[in-house]
């Protein structure tokens, strides 16, 4: 009978333990939550174990053709963990310090997204032309080969990309890979080689919903049920970004105090940002049922996962709205932007209290330095306000 081997599913969701895959290469899961793949070989007669990298940094597919490398050298006499201290000594190619740079700092960005487009982006535009050249052997003109085909026609993409590869060589500048300067770096160089990006970009904003219509898209909500109308609900009566409600957890919401308390890791500005929830959010949360096992209020159909984005553009569309719908083409994001303008146009709270309603950092360093309190009270009483222009216009929604 052949021995079990693990798939994908089993590799993102099997709980703590051990989970072998056959042939010495092993999935250990954390208590909490990381995976790590480790292979045990045999090397010249002595039992050896070694590190292949972490999930999902390293794939399954990754693990095994990573292990059957290993496997082969153990097998010719030579001891793959010495050997990898070695390879690491010498000057890497683009590919290989640029998953090195990845590796280093995904941790401190603020979502899996993130790295996923900083890997994909690499991948498509980078690697094709400088993938495989050692890192201290690339030029302004190989930056230029990369960036040219994609400056005009892409621009945001273009922008990027340069970002991305001027920090992945400072990286490797900072390991003494490189000696030379940048070859990505901006001013004074790059951007005497190519058009201004100003120019060519155009700031595509989030369609906002008109604040007079929310009440009336409320009162359908509240008519169609479900999780996801929920989240639209409670995203916006706290005029809080999608991702923030979507990764919501019960541990942060204390209802007998009225306030939602978001940690920084899931901040925009990385900053802890509580949140005072009017009588309708406080509603909202209530009646939602709890779904044992997971920690997220609003949970989607995977397990021990949140509902996703696209749940809610979909809730959206069923009731006429997004892209090309019947009743307009608002999305969930913008609907912070409807916030402002009625607290702008129809409110009496001031910008103050608006901004820090909406999570926003104050630019100016001065006035950032002297405002050190998150005016709660004065935002509880503007949310609640907000709740009521909601509420009230939902009890009657065609005199909104």
């Amino acid at each position: 009978m052949a021995k079990h081997k693990l798939n994908a599913r089993e590799v993102a969701t099997a709980p703590p333990g051990k989970y072998e895959d056959g042939e010495g290469l092993r999935l250990v899961v954390a208590d909490s939550g990381t995976r790590k793949w480790v292979l045990r070989i045999t090397v010249n007669g002595k039992r050896r174990e070694m590190g292949l990298g972490s999930y999902p940094d390293i794939g399954l597919a990754d693990a095994r053709e990573k292990a059957s490398e290993y496997r082969k050298q153990a097998k010719e006499g030579i001891d793959p963990i010495a050997a990898r201290i070695v390879e690491a000594t010498r000057i890497p190619t683009f590919t290989t310090c640029a998953a090195r740079y990845i590796r280093t700092h995904r941790k401190g960005w603020r979502n899996k997204k993130h790295a996923r487009q900083w890997v994909s982006t690499l991948k498509i535009y980078a690697r094709p032309f400088i993938g495989n050249t050692p890192i201290d052997c690339i030029t302004t003109e190989d930056v230029l080969a990369v960036l040219n085909p994609v400056w005009k026609t892409k621009p945001e993409t273009a922008r990027r990309i340069r970002g991305r590869l001027e920090r992945i060589f400072g990286y490797a500048t900072a390991l003494k890979y490189r000696h030379d300067e940048n070859p990505a770096r901006w001013t004074h160089h790059l951007d005497q080689l190519l058009p201004k990006m100003e120019r060519q970009v155009r700031v595509r904003h989030h369609p906002a919903m008109p604040y007079a219509e929310v009440a009336s898209f409320m009162h359908l909500l509240t008519e169609a049920k479900g999780v996801a109308s929920l989240a639209l609900q409670f995203l916006i009566l706290t005029a809080s970004r999608t991702g923030e409600v979507l990764n919501a957890r019960w541990s942060e919401v204390d209802l007998d105090a009225k306030i939602w308390t978001i940690p920084a890791s899931r901040m925009k500005a990385g900053v802890e940002h509580r949140v005072p929830l009017s009588d309708g959010a406080v509603a909202v949360l209530r009646e939602i049922t709890r779904v044992p096992g997971t920690p997220y209020i609003f949970p989607g159909s995977k397990p021990n996962r949140p509902l996703s984005s696209m749940a809610l553009l979909a809730g959206m569309r069923r009731i006429g709205y997004g892209v090309n719908g019947a009743l307009g083409d608002y999305v969930p994001h913008g609907f912070r932007s409807t916030f402002k303008d009625w607290a702008r146009e129809v409110s009496a709270f001031s910008w103050e209290v608006t901004e820090k309603a909406l999570a926003h950092t104050i630019k100016d360093k001065t006035e950032r330095a002297y405002a050190r309190g998150d005016l709660l009270e004065k935002r509880r009483a503007m949310m609640q306000a907000w709740d009521k222009f909601c509420l009230l216009a939902m009890k009657n929604p065609q005199e909104s």
